[in-house]
């Protein structure tokens, strides 16, 4: 796109705001007209009264996309926050009993697994008329850069000391040494841990914990595969191709021809839920945070423990 005259001195309009955020977000005009159920010519007229007042380009075509120029990218963050600011006054004056809405909630695969479900569940039959999206958790920084985006409402984590974050604690879940079952329920000693190593890819938070643990104990692996698939992980841990250490949650429920044990050392995952400290009130965000919380106390949960229930708890959060 060329230069922009700016026009006379005005604000955008929410829906010029939303166009912006569509397209960075989608890569593309297309992608974001299909997403907000609009044209693309609608689109592209509100992108363009979106620049006029900007008085520069905003979004750069490519031959990958369309991305955001460094104006665009400035924008970017305020735009977000109008746009969430918008609709958290609507979520805000809601009724409790007739909640309404869409809820984004980012999670691991083995949380989305074995802790939502039930929540979900309970959540859907007190508030029908609120839809849940679930979103990857592993993905462009993790759940807790979503909920800071504005991209997710809420998102589970590995608890860390984000002060820019409401935290709420969930359960501890622990880190097991998985091998082929032939191997015995023997203790794991630091040399079981040399490999070969079978882990999640590196920027994953759980590769990252376990090669932290590793140094710590000072282990050095022999040779480590990055696969991002847990049941492939597994597979070949059967077979003989190699060793992991995964979370508890990840192995339920274990698969034949496996034995999962515990570390030398114990390694602790503590999940929590990250919301925005101004939104953890929303009485829909405070909603599901209420029926997550009750659905973990239920003993059909496969939690592992209750993060209250750790003996020096605090100490483990690392």
């Amino acid at each position: 796109m060329t230069s922009v005259r700016p026009t006379s001195v005005g604000l955008p309009s929410l829906a010029q705001l939303r166009a912006l955020l569509a397209v960075a977000d989608a890569g593309g005009f297309s992608e974001a007209a299909a997403e907000l159920g609009v044209s693309q010519s609608t689109l592209s007229e509100a992108i363009s009264k979106l620049e006029a007042l900007a008085g520069r380009p905003l979004l750069r075509r490519g031959r990958t996309g369309t991305v955001p120029t460094p104006a665009g990218e400035r924008m970017l963050t305020h735009a977000r926050t109008a746009v969430q600011a918008a609709g958290d006054a609507l979520l805000a004056a809601q009724e409790d009993t007739q909640l309404r809405g869409v809820l984004r909630v980012a999670s691991f695969r083995s949380t989305a697994t074995h802790l939502l479900p039930p929540a979900l569940a309970a959540f859907r039959a007190q508030h029908p008329g609120v839809t849940v999206r679930l979103m990857d958790g592993e993905t462009e920084g993790g759940g807790q850069e979503l909920v800071r985006r504005g991209q997710a409402d809420a998102a589970i984590v590995i608890e860390e000391n984000w002060t820019d974050l409401r935290l709420t604690p969930l359960v501890m879940d622990e880190y097991l040494f998985v091998a082929p079952a032939r191997r015995g329920s023997h203790p794991v000693t630091p040399e079981d841990l040399q490999g070969p190593l079978l882990l999640a890819p590196g920027p994953n938070s759980c590769n990252l914990r376990v090669m932290g643990y590793l140094r710590r104990c000072g282990v050095q692996p022999g040779r480590v595969t990055e696969i991002g698939e847990d049941s492939v992980i597994l597979g070949m841990v059967a077979h003989g191709l190699g060793v992991s250490v995964m979370p508890r949650l990840a192995l339920e429920p274990l698969p034949e021809g496996l034995v999962a044990l515990p570390l030398p050392e114990r390694l602790m995952r503590p999940l929590a839920l990250a919301t925005l400290p101004h939104r953890a009130n929303l009485p829909v965000i405070r909603a599901f945070t209420d029926a997550l919380l009750a659905a973990l106390h239920r003993p059909h949960v496969p939690a592992p423990e209750p993060a209250a229930a750790l003996p020096g708890g605090a100490s483990l959060l690392h």
